[in-house]
């Protein structure tokens, strides 16, 4: 029988894209994982941010990837946390969340629509801008969550 792997095609790895966008697919792997990826997701942003403003940050990733979950057009497919790849669909949230903290939000609306039905394409991209500005000021010092995750626990698939 043939699986739909649709969105998990291997476009990139995580070494050829900018830090912050590494640590965005990394956050959507480690959230999609379970509540202890989402503890280590919410470790980094507390780390980062602080209390108070690592809760308005994580609450607005959280959104985000609520809204691509309730309005998807097929089921987002995920590699593992610690794999070097780069799926398809992960490449595709990566450069809606870019295009979206540009500014380009027209453009970030249109690749919206690859993920979630074109009624929320606009909304996704809104909320894509304000998680790649909170991703983004996240790498920007030494993120101690991740040093737990060592290139010697990182496979293939």
């Amino acid at each position: 029988m043939e699986r739909d792997i649709r969105g998990a095609a291997a476009v990139g790895q995580l070494t050829e894209v900018t830090a912050w966008e590494a640590e965005l697919i990394l956050n959507l792997r480690l959230w999609q994982d379970g509540p202890n990826g989402q503890t280590l997701v919410w470790n980094s942003y507390a780390t980062a941010f602080g209390q108070k403003d690592g809760r308005a940050e994580l609450l607005r990733f959280e959104r985000l990837i609520a809204m691509i979950d309730t309005h998807m057009v097929r089921p987002m497919v995920r590699h593992g946390v610690a794999c070097r790849c780069i799926g398809s669909d992960e490449a595709v949230f990566a450069n809606m969340v870019r295009f979206a903290s540009d500014g380009d939000l027209h453009e970030a609306s249109l690749i919206a629509t690859l993920l979630v039905w074109p009624a929320f394409a606009e909304h996704l991209a809104l909320l894509s801008a304000e998680v790649g500005t909170g991703t983004r000021e996240l790498v920007r010092g030494h993120n101690p969550a991740r040093d737990g995750l060592t290139n010697s626990q990182i496979t293939r698939h």
